[in-house]
């Protein structure tokens, strides 16, 4: 048998290298799109929408926030109007913030997310 002679070892052992390089740019690229679409803000925008009708106490909070801010709207527009009076419109907007924060908190999240299953 034939004994290698270190150039044959080197030119191998560069081979492998430069497959090996060639394998981990491949994952990199591959990573660096999977990355780039995770930034993306529309992609950002549909995760935290997802997230937000995932979770129980999300949609419960966010269905009492609703009605709390429906309440007071409509409570308003009840109220005064289409008035042009600014003491009428000032008094309906405390109305309405007042109305929308007693509505909201009083609203029990685990039932309103009751009626969202």
């Amino acid at each position: 048998m034939k004994k290698r002679n270190e150039t044959d070892t080197l030119k191998e052992t560069i081979a492998l290298l430069e497959y090996r390089q060639r394998q981990e740019l491949r994952i990199l690229k591959e990573q660096f799109e999977v990355t780039y679409d995770s930034i993306k803000p529309l992609n950002i925008i549909k995760r935290v929408f997802s997230e937000m009708t995932t979770s129980p106490d999300l949609k419960g909070n966010l269905l009492s926030n609703v009605i709390g801010i429906a309440t007071g709207y409509l409570t308003k527009k009840i109220l005064v109007r289409s008035s042009h009076n600014p003491f009428k419109r000032i008094l309906g907007n405390v109305l309405q913030f007042a109305i929308t924060n007693i509505v909201s908190k009083r609203t029990d999240p685990s039932k309103s997310s009751e009626l969202l299953q």
